[in-house]
């Protein structure tokens, strides 16, 4: 029985993360479409698609910053 029990939990771990990774990754292209999309010079674009993958960082920053924590 406490073999039944730890595939159970296993799954639910796999459930979440798949739910947290999926709205990261469509963040992650929206915002690279966005700032490419935007961009006139091919290093703009680049420093766009940077920007893209570490936005998540700089909106919890400011939040917190926001919220005085």
């Amino acid at each position: 029985m406490k073999e039944k029990r730890k595939e159970r939990k296993s799954a639910c771990r796999c459930n979440v993360n798949t739910c947290t990774g999926g709205g990261y990754c469509l963040g992650f292209i929206g915002a690279a479409v966005y700032n490419i999309s935007t961009a006139t010079t091919f290093g703009m674009g680049f420093w766009g698609f940077l920007k893209a993958i570490v936005w998540p960082a700089f909106l919890v920053f400011e939040l917190m910053k926001f919220l005085g924590m």
